[in-house]
Order: C-alpha cells, then structure tokens, then sequence
C-alpha cells in the first residue's frame, strides 16, 4: 500500500497520530523511524531497508554505539548546563525534558541500559557530581569551562582580599574600643573604717565645738554621737552604692557599650579621615608601584581594582594601568592606596629618610598597621607604617 497524498484527511490524521512522544520499544535507532503499534514495527524489521541498515552495524557494532552514547551524553549535559547551570536537580526531571524532543536519541541505542547506570558513569567521569537520596538520584553539573573558572578565581581573589581588609579595620576597631573601656573605667573608692587610740577616741579628726561650758561627760556623748553619725552615713553612702550596682540591669549594661562602642568608631573615623588629610598634604605617588583604587568615583567596576603607575602628572595625579583590563586611567592619590605584597617580595620606600629606595618586605605587624623591610644594604626597617611603601611592579 502507497503513502497516501499531502494534504488528504488521511495524511493529516496520519500526521497527527505521530505527533509526541511514541513508545520506545517501537523506535528503531539505526533507521530514525517511530513505529505507532507492534504491527508496524514488525513490518519495519523485514523491510528491505531495515536489512541493509542492520548490515551496516553488525560490521562494526561498537562505532554506532559508542556514537549514539556520545550524542545522548552531549545532549543531556547540554540541556542540564542550559536549562540548570551548576544547581543540584533530580536526574529524572531532565531526562524527562530531554526526551520531550522526538528527534533525540535513546537511550535503548546507548551503551547504557537505564537512567541509573548512566547516572552513576557521569560521577565517575566527573561530568557531574551525583548522589543518591530517598526520592531518587540527584546530579549537579560540573562546569569546567576554562573562561568560568577563571572569573570564579578572580572572584575568589577579589573576595579573600576584601575580606583580608574588614579584618584589619575589624581588629583596629576593637583595639580603639578596648582602649576606650580601659579609659572610661573609675577607679572604685575604698572606704575604710575609723581608727580609733586606746582610749576609744577617733583618730584625725578635728571637730570645732563650742562645749567649753558643757561639762565633761556631756562633751564625751557629744563627740561618740557626732562620730556615730558620720560613720552611719558613710555605711549608709557604701551600702546605697552597692545597691546601686545591684540594681542596674543587663539593658543598661548593653546600652553603655554600645555608646562605647559608638564612641570608639567615632574616634577611629576621626583618626582614619586625619591620615587622610596628612597624606593629601604631601606627595607620595611613584613609579612602577602597584596601588588600589579605593574609590567609587570611577565607575563600580574600577573600585578596588589595582594598578601600576606609570607617570605622574603635578605631583599628586597618578596615569595609572590597571592590571586586570589593562586600561588606562588618570586618578588623584587621594583616590589611591598602597598595596601590601606577601612577604620575602619587593616593595618602594614612598615616604621619610629612604623616599624611592627598594627594600624586601620581611614581616607584617597586623596589630600595629606596619611592616619590617630590609634594604639594600642589609639596613632593617622595622614598624614602617603601611602608607610609606606600597608593592614593586616587575613585568
């Protein structure tokens, strides 16, 4: 029996019985052909055609294998880097988007024979990290594209390194506000009891009464009961002041570090803005060291990106290239900082008696903002100040 003719009721009925997704036992891989019931399939295995492509594979079986296994893996890992990027999703759900297109290839026509074998040899190549649970198999792909893994290593870098920085002003911080409690701190007042002579009598003190016409023991009760009275009042002052102390809560000691706290931060600002305007006053900027732009007038994108100063314009603007993109910008010192390099590397002298002299960073004092360098000559500089040396570019 012919095909029938494009455009009849029965071509279009046809064409639209083979629409989705058919069974897969009447698919045959070799000659691309849906079968819509067993009948058919049968038909197909005898025709001529099937024949000749059955031909074909018996001479080399493992070529057609191993290449329908390559196309359904490439399939698969595209449409899970696609469709999940690197996120951890069940293997099921993207076989079952995978197979949605009715052209893909079977998994029947692969090396593989279920989903579960498949899954398990993409752990073991590492295409993906896989794990298994209750509901099923979980699998999470593995980007190994070169240009991504370099942009997570600069991102790596960039985060380790701003980290490194809010540590440091952390440190500092809690050091000022340290201080600041150490300062604030009252000396307690020690009350000690009246000493008193053999006799009974008080010790250092000199009451100016006008008893002259009192008589003796009248006198006697007048000084036990002024002293009494002021001994009373001095255990009623120390009792009230621990009291007092017992009285205060565990929100008003929260409050009062905080307003330390707060105290301290201020003060560190006005320490930090201080440096500032110092290093504005004079010029520091040299050629060939290594700075970082700590300003975001430039554009997002150059906060915090280093640099090279290649030349020096007034003395106080720097032509700097930045390492990353290699482009060039004109920035103020003011917008600039030094970059502290890792130890045993060159640095430049910026500031003092040794302006422009190469040295080897040694050691970094963190709890004191400085380093120790060792010039040229075997001379060792010990606490120089982070802002008086920066890092030596060398191509």
């Amino acid at each position: 029996m012919g095909k029938t003719e494009k455009g009849t009721p029965k071509d279009l009925a046809n064409k639209m019985k083979a629409k989705g997704l058919q069974k897969l036992r009447w698919y045959c891989q070799m000659c691309q052909k849906q079968c819509r019931d067993e009948n058919g399939f049968k038909c197909h295995t005898l025709s001529e055609s099937h024949q000749r492509q059955l031909l074909l594979f018996a001479e080399d079986p493992d070529k057609y294998l191993d290449s329908f296994s390559e196309e359904f893996m490439e399939g698969y890992t595209s449409l899970l880097k696609r469709r999940f990027g690197t996120k951890r999703v069940h293997a099921n759900n993207v076989y079952q988007e995978y197979i949605q297109d009715r052209d893909h290839v079977h998994m029947n026509a692969t090396q593989w024979e279920t989903l579960t074998d498949f899954v398990k040899w993409l752990g073991r190549e590492g295409y993906c990290v896989v794990d298994e649970t209750e509901k099923g198999w979980y699998v999470a792909y593995v980007d190994r594209d070169p240009e991504t893994i370099k942009r997570q290593e600069m991102l790596r870098k960039k985060e380790k390194f701003e980290k490194d920085e809010e540590e440091r002003m952390q440190e500092f911080v809690n050091r000022q506000i340290e201080l600041g409690q150490l300062k604030g701190k009252k000396e307690e007042v020690v009350y000690t009891e009246l000493k008193q002579d053999e006799e009974g009598r008080a010790l250092g003190l000199n009451l100016k009464l006008s008893t002259n016409k009192l008589p003796i023991k009248v006198k006697a009760n007048v000084v036990s009961n002024v002293l009494e009275a002021t001994s009373s009042k001095k255990r009623t002052h120390m009792q009230s002041k621990t009291d007092s102390k017992k009285q205060r809560t565990a929100l008003e000691e929260i409050m009062e570090a905080e307003m330390m706290e707060k105290k301290a931060k201020e003060m560190v600002a006005k320490q930090l803005s201080a440096e500032k305007d110092v290093r504005k006053e004079r010029s520091w900027l040299q050629r060939d060291i290594v700075v970082k732009i700590i300003s975001k007038d430039l554009g997002s994108k150059y906060y915090k990106v280093k640099g090279v100063v290649k030349d020096i314009v007034n003395g106080y603007v720097g032509v700097i290239k930045l390492l990353e993109c290699g482009t060039t910008l004109k920035v103020d010192q003011a917008k600039l900082e030094t970059v502290i390099p890792s130890p045993e590397r060159k640095v430049l002298i910026l500031n003092g008696k040794y302006s422009g002299k190469e040295a080897i960073l040694k050691k970094i004092n963190e709890s004191s903002f400085s380093a120790t360098v060792e010039l040229k000559d075997g001379k060792v500089l010990s606490s120089l100040p982070y802002e008086d040396f920066s890092k030596l570019h060398i191509p």
